[in-house]
């Protein structure tokens, strides 16, 4: 999967958040999108993955040097991000099989082996509302590694992670980031350390 942005900008009412960037994030290639807390991060993710539409420039996808429309970009996508809310009425079992009617598991992972990779044994019928903000991080992020996609799009990836939480976020990169475009919105080193790329949101301020 590839993305390439031509002079692009988002603004909110007459301010421009950022503007002005070219670039092309290729395929299999790994990045970290850097800037301070309020910077505009989240909000390059989400004109990246389709979410937001940009204010300026063009912005186009290619999956197998084929064009990808914008409405399709989810189906290539997986993402974990604080934003985006778990249902939580389900349970640990059903919020899986919910997300797994969407995306295909990688291969050799099912159901099973996503609650075990949680370290969730004893609860795979506990409701999602009864999970720590670091259990429902971990789930998010075990939802995206796990998801057969060749983009994979984090957000502050280790919020809510104790040290033990970070090192468990660590060996699921080294395991399941390979061979996919991957971005990585972050101020904290540990987080992005792995990745080739980096870009600074600071860079592309009017």
């Amino acid at each position: 999967m590839q993305i390439t942005l031509q002079n692009i900008g988002r603004r909110f009412n007459r301010e421009w958040i950022f503007r002005g960037i070219s670039h092309v994030f290729g395929n299999r290639e790994s990045y970290a999108i850097l800037g301070s807390n309020g910077s505009g991060k989240s909000t390059l993710l989400q004109v990246l993955n389709g979410s937001l539409a940009p204010s300026a420039g063009v912005l186009s996808y290619t999956f197998e040097d084929k064009p990808v429309p914008v409405e399709e970009v989810f189906s290539h996508l997986s993402l974990a991000a604080p934003y985006l809310e778990l249902i939580e009425e389900f349970s640990l079992n059903e919020i899986i099989d919910f997300h797994f009617k969407f995306k295909e598991y990688k291969a050799g992972l099912d159901r099973k082996a996503i609650v075990d990779i949680l370290s969730l044994p004893g609860s795979p019928n506990k409701l999602v509302k009864y999970f720590s903000s670091g259990m429902k991080q971990r789930l998010k992020l075990a939802l995206a590694f796990a998801s057969d996609t060749p983009m994979l799009m984090l957000d502050e990836p280790t919020s809510n992670l104790d040290t033990q939480g970070i090192d468990w976020y660590l060996s699921l990169i080294e395991q399941y980031s390979a061979n996919r475009l991957t971005i990585i919105c972050s101020n904290q080193e540990h987080e992005y350390s792995f990745c080739k790329h980096r870009l600074s949101i600071a860079d592309y301020k009017s």
